[in-house]
């Protein structure tokens, strides 16, 4: 689409010099002063209760304070519940005696300084009584009562619509895979922190880099007795989150801390401590059965899934139930049935993490799905493009209308620029084989027609200088939100970007938001922006009118009134002097759709027979975005999700032994992609529009990661002729396939 002034092109962060020069202020950079600072003592045992905790060594050391298990709240809660009311299984506390894995809470320890704590900390002595640790999924649900007093075996949730008995006694054959998905780190480069400090009024701050600060509200309130209009959390400047920030894993212990001391308390933590004690990407075992007609038409499908939610069950079966919804968005199926459990085991607890679930099941359906085509001899293109939803189908799930679904387009000219017809030959009989593989995925814009409510407010507010200041409730998570939204407001008022401020999250000033999840960013709450710059800018016009008697329209940051033309900043001053009023506008939107964002990756990769490593040679992503609000920012997103994508293919799992031992605990045995092993990433979008979104933009951010491994599987499954189904594929998985 053309015709913008700022929509559609490259964007400049005004955050950009700043971080680039290391002058960016995060949380821990602006302490006040007498904050004790906090350092948590995890368990070492995957699961044993505390026999005894001794702590008078650690008091002997000036100004210490350890609170343990012992002082601490006995309420149980969820940190994936973000709204009062949403009645998540509550099976966590703030501190525990009773651990449950490597890196559960025991105790906290506090002193003037962080040297001081840690010295403290390592004075303590636990003694504990081993328990036995569950690490299998499959058996977790028959030891439930040891790991949880509730007892409860596991947390069902089911999908179903259409006679799913009747499409498989019929089909002419029935195709069935055992797919698994890896625990993940999230890797965000900024480690967990957050800061709580008392105010004057009963008031408790909390200051954290988080993605839902009204959940953060509702969390810290389970623990602390004080209304919610006494809890004020802000966001502050994040160095990443990728989901592992979207849950309230430290904050309500932080601010029961300083609730009882009566002083700020800053906790931050270790990569170490990041990876053992706070969320992960749930692993899962999917089992999937596709039931066809003998000209390859899907007539239905069934999965079993076993979701693994580690030691709590957070989010969950939040991101279980997410996975189950993503199955009849992609693929027209007309009868499914959609069976998962959510089980509880000694492990690092999982929750949101980018995709919310799709990367899992996509990587089970698309795996599956190739694994099939070449079983039954179907081409893979062709059999996709018979089976693939068309634009505005209906979800027989009941879900939200898909809207403007481009996935044929993603794959027709994806598989065009990628040159498919020609690389999807596999070659090479000796050492290094060469082969070519793709994979196609969907994901959401928001909460709309889910069980979950969706609002987004905003107030903008038009300067006597020209400038602006938009008061939202977004949550900057270093992907450019607020650029983006400066960029929306700047099309619609014709301010430039760069004279448009852009307030992130405050729960005691800003505007009521869910907060940065389910990929709403852009459809919902960027819609949100452009009302409300319309709004302003309506408002605006008829105060000119009124005070200059004649009809007044804007056009590039300046108003035509009859034959003069008056730049923004003097008129406002006009107006706010003669018509006693400001230009200020607030809306609150509910949006009334939830379109799917698409997108194929195509990918060209070499595999070493002999050590088992895979090279990728050639990487295309096709995505369906609607309209591109910053090109560059677009762009920067697939990259960053490819980068994901490789290391959930390849290289990235979170292990633990038979005692509930992780076997990474820093990133010397955490393998990520790094910037050598990135192949050069080539973007198309697809720009069709879509409504309801801000000039027809939708989300990109999660769906990036979602089809990429899958592609990699099935380009080294074609390469070696193998049906590798485990992730990551590692040179030893990869190895022991050809050897056996």
């Amino acid at each position: 689409m053309s015709g913008y002034r700022f929509i559609g092109k490259n964007l400049r962060r005004p955050d950009g010099p700043d971080k680039v020069r290391g002058q960016y202020h995060y949380l821990a950079d602006s302490l006040p002063e007498g904050t004790l600072h906090g350092v948590i003592l995890f368990s070492t045992q995957a699961h044993a209760r505390l026999v005894s905790i001794d702590t008078r060594r650690a008091l002997a050391l000036p100004g210490v304070t350890v609170l343990t298990y012992e002082d601490a709240p006995a309420e149980r809660y969820n940190s994936g519940e973000w709204f009062p009311g949403q009645n998540d299984h509550p099976d966590e506390t703030v501190l525990t005696g009773h651990a449950r894995h490597v890196g559960d809470r025991i105790a906290l320890v506090l002193a003037q300084d962080r040297r001081t704590a840690l010295e403290a900390r390592n004075r303590i002595n636990v003694v504990y009584e081993p328990l036995p640790p569950i690490t299998d999924i499959m058996s977790a649900g028959d030891m439930a009562g040891l790991l949880h007093e509730d007892g409860i075996p596991a947390f069902p949730g089911r999908i179903e619509y259409g006679d799913v008995d009747a499409a498989f006694a019929n089909a002419d054959m029935v195709e069935r895979d055992t797919i698994v998905t890896p625990r993940i780190h999230h890797a965000a480069l900024e480690t967990h922190c957050i800061l709580a400090i008392p105010r004057a009024e009963q008031v408790l701050e909390i200051r954290s880099p988080c993605q839902i600060g009204f959940g953060v509200q509702h969390a810290v309130s389970m623990v602390v007795p004080l209304p919610l209009s006494k809890i004020r959390v802000i966001k502050v400047p994040m160095g990443g989150s990728f989901g592992g920030k979207q849950e309230a894993v430290f904050e309500p212990l932080c601010a029961w801390a300083a609730y009882r001391l009566g002083r700020p308390v800053f906790i931050n933590t270790t990569r170490e401590e990041t990876m053992l004690a706070t969320r992960t990407r749930a692993a899962t075992l999917g089992v999937v059965e596709t039931a066809l007609d003998a000209e390859g038409t899907i007539l239905g499908r069934r999965f079993s899934l076993t979701v693994d939610a580690g030691a709590y069950l957070t989010g969950t079966k939040k991101v279980m139930m997410a996975m189950g919804k993503k199955t009849s968005r992609l693929y027209a199926i007309p009868a499914l049935r959609y069976e998962a459990r959510a089980v509880r085991t000694s492990t690092t607890p999982a929750g949101a993490c980018r995709g919310y679930g799709s990367p899992q099941i996509h990587a089970i359906t698309e795996v599956h799905t190739d694994l099939l085509c070449h079983r039954r001899g179907f081409d893979p293109a062709a059999f996709r493009l018979k089976n693939l939803v068309h634009p505005f189908n209906d979800d027989p799930s009941g879900n939200a209308n898909l809207g403007n679904a481009r996935i044929r387009d993603c794959l027709e000219r994806g598989l065009r620029a990628f040159g498919w017809e020609e690389r999807k030959k596999a070659s090479g009989a000796g050492r290094f084989r060469r082969g070519a593989g793709f994979a196609c995925a969907t994901h959401g814009n928001g909460y709309y027609k889910t069980i979950y409510h969706d609002i987004a407010g905003m107030s903008l507010r038009l300067m006597e200088d020209g400038s602006a200041v938009l008061r939202s409730g977004i949550y900057e998570m270093g992907h450019a939100a607020n650029t983006a939204m400066a960029c929306i407001v700047a099309e619609v008022t014709g301010i430039a970007p760069e004279r448009i401020t852009v307030l992130e999250g405050d729960t005691l000033f800003g505007s009521y938001d869910i907060g940065c999840q389910a990929s709403r960013g852009i459809y919902v709450v960027g819609e949100c922006a452009r009302l409300c710059a319309e709004s302003a800018m309506k408002k605006l016009c008829r105060e000119a009118e009124r005070l200059w008697q004649v009809p007044v329209r804007h056009e590039d940051g300046v108003l035509h009134a009859g034959d003069k033309t008056v730049e923004f900043g003097d008129a406002l001053r006009e107006i706010t002097l003669k018509n006693r009023v400001t230009i200020e506008a607030f809306v609150e939107h509910r949006p009334e759709h939830n379109p799917a964002s698409y997108g194929v990756h195509f990918v060209d990769l070499t595999v070493d027979t002999l050590s088992g490593l895979v090279h990728i040679d050639k990487y295309l992503a096709v995505h369906d975005v609607g309209q591109a609000v910053g090109r560059n920012l677009v762009e920067g997103q697939i990259y960053g999700g490819v980068q994901m994508g490789i290391g959930m293919a390849l290289t990235e799992e979170l292990v633990f032994d038979q005692k509930g031992q992780p076997s990474a605990r820093n990133f010397d045995k955490y393998h990520l992609i790094n910037a050598p092993d990135m192949p050069d990433v080539e973007v198309l979008l697809i720009e069709e529009g879509e409504e309801g979104g801000p000039f027809g933009a939708k989300s990109i951010g999660e769906i990036a990661t979602v089809p990429v491994a899958p592609a990699i599987v099935n380009a080294v499954n074609r390469a070696l002729s193998t049906s590798l189904t485990r992730m990551p594929l590692t040179p030893e998985r990869i190895v022991a396939a050809l050897n056996r």
